[in-house]
């Protein structure tokens, strides 16, 4: 259990300083208040607030995220076009037909522990793996393969199936989204804090040709034009990846607008 004792002006201060540290919010901390600042008169008789702060336990349940993944996974059925790498951003139209989510089966996914995840337990590896097994199976996906590689505390999930489309989804959302909650699953039981890096048929390095190529002729179409050309909202490391691509021409310049989850990159000429 993560702990840090932190010192400030004010209790709130001291609660800011201490979340900035540990890299939570809020409501991903339970707070102790040890002693209560005060300022005191004339400088005299002040004294500095001291809290203690403590990382929750993480909980993988069903919530609002949870709800949304499965709702991706089940959108999924409708993208097979998406088994090969969308290479056009800006040209690719909403393909997804709108289907109703059984709640109690999302439930049931998330929170039941079969008999092969209590055997598990001891292995936080194993158990992310018997989670993926499990969603799988709610996609009637029963050929799924594992290669499992551990450096330090990054651990890669190279997954193999038929059906990938059904695991990757629209432009990568649903691994995206499988990726946060298979991370979640490992760190459940992990001794240590592991990053989880979670891949389908290559389809990450492949989405990466695909954004380089797509950036270098979005640049050509904004100098023809001379005009600016936005992007549709994508998530920050594919953002991340035209950048790079672009980083080294001196006749654009690129730079992200919105918010998220709406944020979305420009590429503008210099003038």
């Amino acid at each position: 259990m993560k702990q840090l004792t932190q010192i400030g002006a004010t209790t709130q201060e001291a609660i800011s300083l201490a979340l900035q540290k540990l890299g939570k919010t809020r409501e991903q901390v339970d707070v102790e208040v040890l002693q209560e600042g005060k300022k005191g008169f004339l400088g005299f008789g002040a004294r500095s607030a001291e809290v203690r702060v403590t990382v929750k336990e993480q909980q993988v349940r069903p919530t609002t995220e949870t709800v949304k993944v499965v709702e991706e996974l089940h959108t999924a059925k409708e993208l097979t076009a998406e088994a090969t790498v969308v290479d056009d951003v800006e040209t690719v139209s909403s393909q997804v037909s709108e289907q109703p989510i059984e709640i109690e089966a999302v439930q049931q996914v998330v929170v039941e522990e079969s008999a092969e995840e209590e055997e598990n337990s001891d292995n936080p590896i194993e158990e992310a793996k018997t989670y993926l097994v499990n969603i799988a199976k709610q996609l009637d996906i029963q050929d799924l393969e594992f290669e499992t590689t551990r450096e330090g505390k990054y651990v890669l999930f190279q997954l193999k199936s038929e059906k990938a489309a059904l695991l990757i989804g629209k432009r990568g959302q649903t691994l995206n989204s499988l990726q946060q909650l298979t991370q979640l699953v490992l760190n459940k039981s992990a001794k240590q804090f592991l990053m989880v890096k979670l891949d389908v048929e290559n389809y990450r390095e492949r989405r990466q040709v695909a954004l380089e190529q797509l950036a270098d002729r979005m640049a050509d179409k904004a100098l023809r034009s001379n005009q600016r050309v936005a992007f549709e909202p994508m998530q920050s490391y594919e953002r991340k990846i035209i950048h790079n691509q672009l980083a080294n021409r001196l006749d654009i310049e690129t730079y992200s607008e919105g918010t998220e989850p709406n944020r979305y990159l420009v590429i503008e000429p210099v003038k």
